[in-house]
């Protein structure tokens, strides 16, 4: 019997300078691997965005950075590259923040909107490190995700 190849159904693609993100991303990657979903997870300097186009679900995560935006040295060039062909992918976004009300979510989520993705839910922010409280609501946004 031949061996068959069991390629991921959804990228989870993060940037993290304080490790908070990767909390989180660790979380969301349990909950969508419990959903039943096969995930390539990867920071964001290991994946090239033509490989994004192969993917029909994404998870991209990100924290606020300066005066609440996207990471711009790594994540935003990125993200900006991709954007134009996220056009009827599902998509979900998360981030930690330290500072401020979290507005850079507020901003990420109309662009991916206005790019034709379509959505999950609301971005998941979460302020500093995830609580254990807060790990739990990563893992059902993963798992959300998964049957999204």
């Amino acid at each position: 019997m031949k061996e068959m190849l069991i390629l991921a159904n959804v990228l989870l693609v993060y940037w993290t300078g304080t490790g908070n993100t990767e909390i989180m991303a660790e979380k969301i990657k349990e909950g969508l691997e419990a959903g039943g979903a096969e995930v390539d997870y990867r920071t964001v300097d290991a994946v090239s965005p033509e490989e994004v186009q192969a993917f029909d679900k994404i998870v991209f995560g990100c924290p606020s950075m300066g005066v609440e935006e996207l990471e711009e040295d790594e994540f935003e060039p990125f993200f900006a590259e991709v954007e134009g062909s996220l056009a009827g992918k599902k998509v979900a976004i998360f981030g930690s923040y330290g500072w401020g009300e979290g507005e850079w979510m507020d901003a990420w989520e109309p662009r991916v909107s206005d790019a034709g993705a379509i959505l999950y839910a609301q971005g998941l922010k979460i302020n500093s490190t995830p609580s254990v409280d807060e790990e739990d609501e990563c893992f059902a946004f993963g798992e959300g995700f998964a049957s999204f």
